[in-house]
Protein backbone atom coordinates (compact mmCIF):
# COMPACT_ATOMS: atom_id res chain seq x y z
CA UNK A 1 0.00 0.00 0.00
CA UNK A 2 3.00 2.34 0.20
CA UNK A 3 2.77 3.38 -3.44
CA UNK A 4 -0.99 3.82 -3.27
CA UNK A 5 -0.55 6.14 -0.30
CA UNK A 6 2.00 8.08 -2.36
CA UNK A 7 -0.73 8.73 -4.92
CA UNK A 8 -3.41 9.45 -2.35
CA UNK A 9 -1.53 12.15 -0.45
CA UNK A 10 -1.57 14.79 -3.25
CA UNK A 11 -4.91 13.56 -4.62
CA UNK A 12 -6.67 13.97 -1.27
CA UNK A 13 -4.95 17.33 -0.89
CA UNK A 14 -6.28 18.46 -4.27
CA UNK A 15 -9.81 17.35 -3.35
CA UNK A 16 -9.48 19.15 -0.02
CA UNK A 17 -8.96 22.45 -1.81
CA UNK A 18 -12.20 21.99 -3.70
CA UNK A 19 -14.17 22.02 -0.43
CA UNK A 20 -12.26 24.74 1.39
CA UNK A 21 -14.16 28.00 1.97
CA UNK A 22 -13.64 30.38 -0.94
CA UNK A 23 -13.03 33.30 1.47
CA UNK A 24 -10.03 31.60 3.08
CA UNK A 25 -6.93 33.77 2.79
CA UNK A 26 -4.52 32.80 -0.03
CA UNK A 27 -1.66 32.65 2.44
CA UNK A 28 -3.60 30.11 4.52
CA UNK A 29 -4.27 28.02 1.41
CA UNK A 30 -0.60 28.17 0.54
CA UNK A 31 0.29 26.92 4.02
CA UNK A 32 -2.13 23.99 3.62
CA UNK A 33 -0.61 23.08 0.25
CA UNK A 34 2.89 23.23 1.70
CA UNK A 35 1.83 20.98 4.59
CA UNK A 36 0.42 18.39 2.17
CA UNK A 37 3.58 18.49 0.06
CA UNK A 38 5.81 18.13 3.12
CA UNK A 39 3.89 14.98 3.99
CA UNK A 40 4.40 13.76 0.41
CA UNK A 41 8.14 14.42 0.62
CA UNK A 42 8.41 12.57 3.94
CA UNK A 43 6.51 9.60 2.50
CA UNK A 44 8.75 9.60 -0.59
CA UNK A 45 11.79 9.45 1.69
CA UNK A 46 10.17 6.54 3.49
CA UNK A 47 10.03 4.73 0.15
CA UNK A 48 13.77 5.30 -0.13
CA UNK A 49 14.40 3.59 3.18
CA UNK A 50 12.12 0.68 2.25
CA UNK A 51 13.89 0.26 -1.09
CA UNK A 52 16.55 -2.43 -1.60
CA UNK A 53 19.19 -1.03 -4.00
CA UNK A 54 20.56 -4.51 -4.71
CA UNK A 55 17.35 -5.59 -6.47
CA UNK A 56 17.10 -4.59 -10.12
CA UNK A 57 13.41 -5.38 -10.63
CA UNK A 58 10.23 -3.74 -9.40
CA UNK A 59 9.72 -3.47 -5.65
CA UNK A 60 6.80 -2.61 -3.35
CA UNK A 61 4.51 -3.94 -6.05
CA UNK A 62 0.72 -3.72 -5.91
CA UNK A 63 -1.69 -5.38 -8.32
CA UNK A 64 -5.48 -5.31 -8.31
CA UNK A 65 -8.13 -6.08 -10.86
CA UNK A 66 -9.73 -3.01 -12.42
CA UNK A 67 -11.14 -3.14 -15.96
CA UNK A 68 -9.94 -6.57 -17.04
CA UNK A 69 -11.76 -6.56 -20.39
CA UNK A 70 -9.75 -3.55 -21.46
CA UNK A 71 -6.50 -4.86 -20.03
CA UNK A 72 -6.41 -2.06 -17.46
CA UNK A 73 -5.14 -3.23 -14.08
CA UNK A 74 -4.16 -1.23 -11.04
CA UNK A 75 -0.49 -2.21 -11.03
CA UNK A 76 2.22 -0.26 -9.27
CA UNK A 77 5.92 -0.83 -8.73
CA UNK A 78 9.12 1.12 -8.23
CA UNK A 79 12.75 0.51 -9.14
CA UNK A 80 16.06 2.36 -9.34
CA UNK A 81 14.96 4.23 -12.45
CA UNK A 82 11.71 5.59 -11.06
CA UNK A 83 12.56 6.16 -7.37
CA UNK A 84 14.97 9.09 -7.95
CA UNK A 85 12.34 10.78 -10.11
CA UNK A 86 9.65 10.27 -7.47
CA UNK A 87 11.92 12.00 -4.95
CA UNK A 88 12.65 14.77 -7.45
CA UNK A 89 8.93 15.32 -7.99
CA UNK A 90 8.24 15.53 -4.27
CA UNK A 91 11.05 18.03 -3.72
CA UNK A 92 10.33 20.33 -6.66
CA UNK A 93 6.55 20.38 -6.18
CA UNK A 94 7.20 21.55 -2.63
CA UNK A 95 9.59 24.20 -3.95
CA UNK A 96 6.94 25.36 -6.44
CA UNK A 97 4.40 25.84 -3.64
CA UNK A 98 6.88 27.61 -1.36
CA UNK A 99 7.95 30.08 -4.06
CA UNK A 100 4.35 30.97 -4.97
CA UNK A 101 3.91 34.60 -3.91
CA UNK A 102 1.22 37.25 -4.18
CA UNK A 103 -1.42 34.88 -5.49
CA UNK A 104 -4.81 36.56 -5.38
CA UNK A 105 -6.65 35.04 -8.33
CA UNK A 106 -8.36 31.66 -7.75
CA UNK A 107 -5.91 30.32 -5.13
CA UNK A 108 -8.05 27.24 -4.41
CA UNK A 109 -7.89 26.16 -8.05
CA UNK A 110 -4.20 26.99 -8.34
CA UNK A 111 -3.06 24.79 -5.46
CA UNK A 112 -5.50 22.03 -6.39
CA UNK A 113 -3.93 21.91 -9.86
CA UNK A 114 -0.40 21.84 -8.41
CA UNK A 115 -1.30 18.87 -6.21
CA UNK A 116 -3.10 17.09 -9.04
CA UNK A 117 -0.03 17.40 -11.25
CA UNK A 118 2.12 15.94 -8.48
CA UNK A 119 -0.27 13.00 -8.16
CA UNK A 120 -0.22 12.41 -11.92
CA UNK A 121 3.58 12.50 -12.09
CA UNK A 122 3.89 10.07 -9.19
CA UNK A 123 1.41 7.76 -10.89
CA UNK A 124 3.28 7.80 -14.19
CA UNK A 125 6.58 6.96 -12.50
CA UNK A 126 5.21 4.02 -10.48
CA UNK A 127 2.66 2.63 -12.97
CA UNK A 128 3.39 -0.97 -13.97
CA UNK A 129 0.70 -1.16 -16.64
CA UNK A 130 0.88 0.54 -20.04
CA UNK A 131 -2.63 1.99 -19.99
CA UNK A 132 -2.29 2.97 -16.35
CA UNK A 133 0.90 4.87 -17.22
CA UNK A 134 -0.84 6.60 -20.11
CA UNK A 135 -3.75 7.58 -17.87
CA UNK A 136 -1.42 9.44 -15.51
CA UNK A 137 0.68 10.75 -18.41
CA UNK A 138 -2.40 12.46 -19.80
CA UNK A 139 -3.78 13.49 -16.41
CA UNK A 140 -1.19 16.23 -15.96
CA UNK A 141 -1.99 17.78 -19.36
CA UNK A 142 -5.11 19.82 -18.50
CA UNK A 143 -3.89 21.07 -15.08
CA UNK A 144 -0.66 22.42 -16.58
CA UNK A 145 -2.58 23.95 -19.48
CA UNK A 146 -4.80 25.77 -16.99
CA UNK A 147 -1.83 26.94 -14.93
CA UNK A 148 -0.33 28.60 -18.00
CA UNK A 149 -3.66 29.84 -19.36
CA UNK A 150 -4.92 31.47 -16.15
CA UNK A 151 -1.74 32.62 -14.37
CA UNK A 152 0.56 33.13 -17.35
CA UNK A 153 1.86 36.23 -19.12
CA UNK A 154 0.44 38.41 -21.86
CA UNK A 155 0.75 35.75 -24.55
CA UNK A 156 -0.48 32.95 -22.30
CA UNK A 157 -3.36 31.86 -24.56
CA UNK A 158 -1.01 31.19 -27.47
CA UNK A 159 1.58 29.42 -25.31
CA UNK A 160 -1.00 27.29 -23.48
CA UNK A 161 -2.74 26.26 -26.70
CA UNK A 162 0.55 25.33 -28.32
CA UNK A 163 1.50 23.25 -25.29
CA UNK A 164 -1.87 21.54 -25.33
CA UNK A 165 -1.69 20.61 -29.02
CA UNK A 166 1.87 19.29 -28.88
CA UNK A 167 1.34 17.29 -25.70
CA UNK A 168 -1.97 15.89 -26.92
CA UNK A 169 -0.22 14.65 -30.07
CA UNK A 170 2.42 13.06 -27.86
CA UNK A 171 -0.25 11.12 -25.97
CA UNK A 172 -1.95 9.98 -29.19
CA UNK A 173 1.29 8.55 -30.56
CA UNK A 174 2.08 6.73 -27.33
CA UNK A 175 -1.44 5.30 -27.17
CA UNK A 176 -1.13 4.18 -30.80
CA UNK A 177 2.08 2.31 -29.94
CA UNK A 178 0.52 0.58 -26.93
CA UNK A 179 -2.65 -0.38 -28.81
CA UNK A 180 -0.60 -1.52 -31.78
CA UNK A 181 1.42 -3.79 -29.52
CA UNK A 182 -1.77 -5.33 -28.13
CA UNK A 183 -3.21 -5.76 -31.62
CA UNK A 184 -0.10 -7.51 -32.93
CA UNK A 185 0.12 -9.75 -29.88
CA UNK A 186 -3.60 -10.51 -30.05
CA UNK A 187 -3.95 -9.80 -26.35
CA UNK A 188 -5.50 -7.13 -24.15
CA UNK A 189 -2.93 -7.67 -21.41
CA UNK A 190 -1.19 -4.30 -20.93
CA UNK A 191 0.82 -5.34 -17.88
CA UNK A 192 4.42 -4.31 -18.26
CA UNK A 193 6.13 -7.35 -16.80
CA UNK A 194 4.86 -10.15 -19.08
CA UNK A 195 5.14 -8.21 -22.33
CA UNK A 196 7.06 -10.12 -24.98
CA UNK A 197 8.13 -8.32 -28.14
CA UNK A 198 10.82 -10.67 -29.42
CA UNK A 199 8.28 -12.62 -31.51
CA UNK A 200 7.05 -9.46 -33.26
CA UNK A 201 8.47 -8.81 -36.72
CA UNK A 202 11.23 -6.22 -36.92
CA UNK A 203 9.12 -4.02 -39.19
CA UNK A 204 6.36 -3.87 -36.59
CA UNK A 205 8.85 -3.24 -33.81
CA UNK A 206 10.39 -0.34 -35.70
CA UNK A 207 6.97 1.17 -36.38
CA UNK A 208 5.89 0.90 -32.74
CA UNK A 209 9.21 2.20 -31.46
CA UNK A 210 9.03 5.08 -33.93
CA UNK A 211 5.70 6.14 -32.44
CA UNK A 212 7.21 6.07 -28.96
CA UNK A 213 10.30 8.00 -30.05
CA UNK A 214 8.27 10.82 -31.56
CA UNK A 215 5.69 10.77 -28.77
CA UNK A 216 8.22 10.98 -25.96
CA UNK A 217 10.50 13.19 -28.11
CA UNK A 218 7.76 15.84 -28.08
CA UNK A 219 7.58 15.68 -24.30
CA UNK A 220 11.34 15.79 -23.66
CA UNK A 221 11.44 17.89 -26.00
CA UNK A 222 13.89 17.09 -28.79
CA UNK A 223 14.50 19.06 -31.98
CA UNK A 224 12.37 19.59 -34.10
CA UNK A 225 9.51 19.05 -31.62
CA UNK A 226 10.78 21.61 -29.13
CA UNK A 227 9.12 24.87 -30.18
CA UNK A 228 6.34 24.67 -27.58
CA UNK A 229 8.78 24.69 -24.65
CA UNK A 230 10.34 28.20 -24.85
CA UNK A 231 6.90 29.75 -25.37
CA UNK A 232 5.43 27.83 -22.44
CA UNK A 233 8.29 28.82 -20.14
CA UNK A 234 8.23 32.45 -21.19
CA UNK A 235 4.53 32.84 -20.43
CA UNK A 236 4.35 30.56 -17.37
CA UNK A 237 4.83 31.85 -13.84
CA UNK A 238 8.01 30.93 -11.99
CA UNK A 239 6.51 28.03 -9.95
CA UNK A 240 5.00 26.52 -13.11
CA UNK A 241 8.35 26.79 -14.92
CA UNK A 242 9.95 24.97 -11.98
CA UNK A 243 7.48 22.11 -12.39
CA UNK A 244 7.68 22.06 -16.16
CA UNK A 245 11.46 21.98 -16.50
CA UNK A 246 12.25 20.15 -13.28
CA UNK A 247 9.67 17.38 -13.35
CA UNK A 248 7.35 17.16 -16.33
CA UNK A 249 10.03 16.92 -19.01
CA UNK A 250 11.33 13.84 -17.21
CA UNK A 251 8.15 11.98 -18.13
CA UNK A 252 9.50 11.95 -21.68
CA UNK A 253 12.98 10.67 -20.86
CA UNK A 254 11.61 8.15 -18.35
CA UNK A 255 9.11 6.83 -20.90
CA UNK A 256 11.81 6.57 -23.55
CA UNK A 257 13.98 4.42 -21.29
CA UNK A 258 11.21 2.37 -19.70
CA UNK A 259 9.08 1.62 -22.76
CA UNK A 260 11.41 2.28 -25.69
CA UNK A 261 14.65 0.65 -24.65
CA UNK A 262 13.00 -1.63 -22.10
CA UNK A 263 10.41 -3.13 -24.48
CA UNK A 264 12.08 -2.99 -27.90
CA UNK A 265 15.81 -3.67 -27.41
CA UNK A 266 16.18 -5.28 -30.86
CA UNK A 267 14.64 -2.36 -32.72
CA UNK A 268 16.43 0.03 -30.39
CA UNK A 269 19.78 -1.40 -31.50
CA UNK A 270 18.95 -0.66 -35.14
CA UNK A 271 17.83 2.92 -34.47
CA UNK A 272 20.47 3.73 -31.84
CA UNK A 273 23.04 5.27 -34.28
CA UNK A 274 20.37 7.62 -35.65
CA UNK A 275 19.27 8.48 -32.10
CA UNK A 276 22.85 9.37 -31.16
CA UNK A 277 23.04 11.84 -34.05
CA UNK A 278 19.58 13.15 -33.15
CA UNK A 279 20.84 13.74 -29.61
CA UNK A 280 23.89 15.66 -30.84
CA UNK A 281 21.71 17.83 -33.09
CA UNK A 282 19.38 18.67 -30.17
CA UNK A 283 22.32 19.51 -27.93
CA UNK A 284 23.96 21.81 -30.47
CA UNK A 285 20.72 23.45 -31.57
CA UNK A 286 19.66 24.12 -27.99
CA UNK A 287 23.05 25.69 -27.25
CA UNK A 288 23.17 27.94 -30.32
CA UNK A 289 19.54 28.98 -29.82
CA UNK A 290 20.29 29.88 -26.19
CA UNK A 291 23.21 32.08 -27.28
CA UNK A 292 20.86 34.10 -29.51
CA UNK A 293 18.35 34.93 -26.75
CA UNK A 294 17.90 38.29 -25.03
CA UNK A 295 15.28 37.08 -22.55
CA UNK A 296 16.89 35.31 -19.57
CA UNK A 297 13.99 32.91 -19.24
CA UNK A 298 14.05 31.89 -22.90
CA UNK A 299 17.79 31.31 -22.62
CA UNK A 300 17.28 28.91 -19.71
CA UNK A 301 14.41 27.26 -21.61
CA UNK A 302 16.56 26.60 -24.69
CA UNK A 303 19.29 25.24 -22.43
CA UNK A 304 16.81 22.53 -21.41
CA UNK A 305 16.46 21.47 -25.04
CA UNK A 306 20.21 20.94 -25.19
CA UNK A 307 20.67 19.28 -21.83
CA UNK A 308 17.84 16.79 -22.31
CA UNK A 309 19.63 15.65 -25.46
CA UNK A 310 22.31 14.14 -23.22
CA UNK A 311 19.75 11.66 -21.92
CA UNK A 312 18.96 10.52 -25.47
CA UNK A 313 22.67 10.10 -26.18
CA UNK A 314 23.06 7.95 -23.07
CA UNK A 315 19.99 5.92 -23.99
CA UNK A 316 21.36 5.33 -27.50
CA UNK A 317 24.66 4.01 -26.13
CA UNK A 318 22.82 1.96 -23.48
CA UNK A 319 25.98 1.00 -21.58
CA UNK A 320 25.79 0.64 -17.79
CA UNK A 321 27.79 3.84 -17.24
CA UNK A 322 25.77 5.80 -19.82
CA UNK A 323 22.40 4.74 -18.40
CA UNK A 324 23.55 5.63 -14.90
CA UNK A 325 24.54 8.98 -16.37
CA UNK A 326 21.05 9.32 -17.84
CA UNK A 327 19.52 9.02 -14.37
CA UNK A 328 22.03 11.53 -12.98
CA UNK A 329 21.31 13.90 -15.86
CA UNK A 330 17.55 13.74 -15.29
CA UNK A 331 17.95 14.51 -11.59
CA UNK A 332 20.66 17.14 -11.97
CA UNK A 333 18.86 18.93 -14.79
CA UNK A 334 15.69 18.98 -12.69
CA UNK A 335 17.49 20.61 -9.77
CA UNK A 336 19.64 23.02 -11.78
CA UNK A 337 16.89 24.21 -14.13
CA UNK A 338 14.54 24.74 -11.17
CA UNK A 339 17.26 26.78 -9.44
CA UNK A 340 17.84 28.94 -12.53
CA UNK A 341 14.14 29.58 -13.10
CA UNK A 342 13.71 30.55 -9.44
CA UNK A 343 16.54 33.06 -9.69
CA UNK A 344 15.28 34.49 -12.97
CA UNK A 345 11.92 34.91 -11.29
CA UNK A 346 13.50 36.88 -8.43
CA UNK A 347 15.32 39.14 -10.90
CA UNK A 348 12.09 39.78 -12.79
CA UNK A 349 10.13 40.62 -9.62
CA UNK A 350 12.77 43.08 -8.43
CA UNK A 351 13.61 44.76 -11.75
CA UNK A 352 10.51 44.29 -13.90
CA UNK A 353 12.49 42.92 -16.84
CA UNK A 354 14.39 39.85 -18.05
CA UNK A 355 16.00 41.61 -21.02
CA UNK A 356 19.77 41.10 -21.13
CA UNK A 357 20.13 44.29 -23.15
CA UNK A 358 18.63 46.26 -20.29
CA UNK A 359 19.94 44.64 -17.11
CA UNK A 360 23.35 45.61 -15.77
CA UNK A 361 25.31 45.30 -12.53
CA UNK A 362 22.89 43.20 -10.47
CA UNK A 363 25.80 41.86 -8.43
CA UNK A 364 26.23 45.32 -6.89
CA UNK A 365 26.65 44.62 -3.15
CA UNK A 366 24.92 47.81 -1.96
CA UNK A 367 22.03 48.48 -4.31
CA UNK A 368 21.69 45.28 -6.35
CA UNK A 369 20.96 41.61 -5.79
CA UNK A 370 24.32 40.21 -4.59
CA UNK A 371 23.07 36.96 -3.02
CA UNK A 372 20.79 36.22 -5.97
CA UNK A 373 23.72 36.91 -8.29
CA UNK A 374 25.97 34.58 -6.31
CA UNK A 375 23.44 31.75 -6.53
CA UNK A 376 22.97 32.47 -10.25
CA UNK A 377 26.71 32.13 -10.85
CA UNK A 378 26.66 28.82 -8.97
CA UNK A 379 23.66 27.65 -11.01
CA UNK A 380 25.15 28.49 -14.39
CA UNK A 381 28.48 26.92 -13.43
CA UNK A 382 26.65 23.73 -12.42
CA UNK A 383 24.76 23.75 -15.70
CA UNK A 384 28.04 24.14 -17.56
CA UNK A 385 29.42 21.08 -15.76
CA UNK A 386 31.75 22.60 -13.18
CA UNK A 387 33.52 19.84 -11.17
CA UNK A 388 32.01 19.45 -7.73
CA UNK A 389 28.46 19.98 -8.95
CA UNK A 390 25.73 17.61 -10.11
CA UNK A 391 26.08 18.89 -13.67
CA UNK A 392 29.66 17.67 -13.89
CA UNK A 393 29.11 14.13 -12.63
CA UNK A 394 26.05 13.60 -14.85
CA UNK A 395 27.72 14.83 -18.04
CA UNK A 396 30.91 12.93 -17.24
CA UNK A 397 29.01 9.66 -16.85
CA UNK A 398 27.03 10.22 -20.06
CA UNK A 399 30.11 11.06 -22.12
CA UNK A 400 32.24 8.34 -20.53
CA UNK A 401 29.56 5.74 -21.22
CA UNK A 402 28.91 6.76 -24.83
CA UNK A 403 32.30 7.85 -26.20
CA UNK A 404 33.41 4.38 -27.30
CA UNK A 405 30.07 3.48 -28.91
CA UNK A 406 29.33 6.79 -30.63
CA UNK A 407 32.50 8.93 -30.61
CA UNK A 408 31.33 11.52 -33.15
CA UNK A 409 27.96 12.15 -31.50
CA UNK A 410 29.64 12.30 -28.10
CA UNK A 411 32.25 14.80 -29.26
CA UNK A 412 29.56 17.00 -30.79
CA UNK A 413 27.60 16.83 -27.54
CA UNK A 414 30.74 17.80 -25.65
CA UNK A 415 31.00 20.86 -27.89
CA UNK A 416 27.42 21.66 -26.91
CA UNK A 417 28.42 21.30 -23.27
CA UNK A 418 31.19 23.84 -23.86
CA UNK A 419 28.71 26.20 -25.47
CA UNK A 420 26.68 26.05 -22.26
CA UNK A 421 29.48 27.95 -20.58
CA UNK A 422 29.41 30.49 -23.41
CA UNK A 423 25.75 31.45 -23.27
CA UNK A 424 25.51 31.42 -19.50
CA UNK A 425 28.70 33.50 -19.31
CA UNK A 426 26.94 36.00 -21.57
CA UNK A 427 23.97 35.99 -19.20
CA UNK A 428 26.04 36.56 -16.08
CA UNK A 429 28.37 39.09 -17.68
CA UNK A 430 25.56 41.20 -19.13
CA UNK A 431 23.10 41.10 -16.24
CA UNK A 432 25.24 40.88 -13.12
CA UNK A 433 28.52 42.68 -13.82
CA UNK A 434 29.23 46.28 -14.69
CA UNK A 435 27.61 49.40 -13.22
CA UNK A 436 24.05 48.96 -11.99
CA UNK A 437 21.65 50.23 -14.68
CA UNK A 438 18.10 49.01 -15.13
CA UNK A 439 15.72 51.05 -17.24
CA UNK A 440 12.85 50.28 -19.59
CA UNK A 441 14.16 49.24 -23.00
CA UNK A 442 11.80 51.70 -24.71
CA UNK A 443 13.11 54.71 -22.80
CA UNK A 444 16.44 55.64 -24.46
CA UNK A 445 16.86 58.88 -22.51
CA UNK A 446 17.00 56.97 -19.22
CA UNK A 447 18.82 53.94 -20.58
CA UNK A 448 22.11 54.80 -18.88
CA UNK A 449 20.65 55.84 -15.54
CA UNK A 450 22.92 54.66 -12.72
CA UNK A 451 20.95 55.62 -9.61
CA UNK A 452 18.92 52.42 -9.32
CA UNK A 453 18.08 51.16 -5.85
CA UNK A 454 16.56 47.68 -5.95
CA UNK A 455 14.34 46.38 -3.21
CA UNK A 456 16.19 43.83 -1.06
CA UNK A 457 15.39 40.15 -1.44
CA UNK A 458 13.81 38.70 1.68
CA UNK A 459 15.40 35.59 3.16
CA UNK A 460 12.20 33.59 2.67
CA UNK A 461 12.42 34.27 -1.09
CA UNK A 462 15.88 32.74 -1.37
CA UNK A 463 15.45 29.70 0.90
CA UNK A 464 14.07 27.46 -1.91
CA UNK A 465 16.92 28.48 -4.24
CA UNK A 466 19.48 27.96 -1.49
CA UNK A 467 18.09 24.48 -0.78
CA UNK A 468 18.36 23.57 -4.47
CA UNK A 469 21.91 24.91 -4.63
CA UNK A 470 22.89 22.75 -1.65
CA UNK A 471 21.33 19.70 -3.35
CA UNK A 472 23.25 20.42 -6.58
CA UNK A 473 26.55 20.59 -4.70
CA UNK A 474 25.75 17.58 -2.51
CA UNK A 475 25.12 15.31 -5.50
CA UNK A 476 28.26 16.61 -7.16
CA UNK A 477 30.44 15.90 -4.13
CA UNK A 478 28.67 12.70 -2.98
CA UNK A 479 27.27 10.98 -6.09
CA UNK A 480 27.47 7.54 -4.52
CA UNK A 481 24.02 7.89 -2.93
CA UNK A 482 22.13 8.40 -6.17
CA UNK A 483 24.36 5.93 -7.97
CA UNK A 484 23.72 3.15 -5.46
CA UNK A 485 19.95 3.56 -5.86
CA UNK A 486 19.96 3.41 -9.66
CA UNK A 487 22.90 1.13 -10.53
CA UNK A 488 21.05 -2.19 -10.29
CA UNK A 489 18.14 -1.05 -12.51
CA UNK A 490 20.32 0.65 -15.12
CA UNK A 491 22.71 -2.33 -15.13
CA UNK A 492 19.84 -4.71 -15.82
CA UNK A 493 18.58 -2.49 -18.63
CA UNK A 494 22.05 -2.32 -20.16
CA UNK A 495 22.37 -6.10 -19.92
CA UNK A 496 19.05 -6.46 -21.76
CA UNK A 497 20.39 -4.29 -24.57
CA UNK A 498 23.78 -6.04 -24.61
CA UNK A 499 22.01 -9.39 -25.05
CA UNK A 500 20.50 -8.31 -28.37
CA UNK A 501 21.58 -10.60 -31.14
Amino acid sequence: MMLSILLLIPLVGALLFLVLPSNLAPTRMRSIAIAVLVVQLIWSLRLLFAFDPEISGMQLQESYSWVEKLGLRYELGIDGLSLPLVLLNAALTLVAAVCTRELSERPRLYFALILLISCAVNGAFVANNLLFFLLFYELELIPLWLLILIWGGAQRVYAATKFLLFTALSGVLILAAFLGLALINGSVDFSLSPLITENISMTSQLLLLGCLLVGFGIKIPLVPFHSWLPDAHTQASTPVSVLLAGVLLKLGTYGLLRFGLGMFPDAWALLAPAMAIWAAISVLYGSFAAIAQRDMKRMVAFSSVGHMGYVLLAAAAATPVALTGAVFQMVSHGLISALLFLLVGIVYRKTGTRDLEVLRGLLNPERGLPFTGTLMILGVMASAGLPGTAGFISEFLVFRGSIQTYPLATLLSMVGSGLTAVYFLLLVNRAFFGRLAITPADDPELHKRLDVQLAPVALRETIPALALAIAVISIGLLPVGLGSVSNAATGAMAQLFAGVG
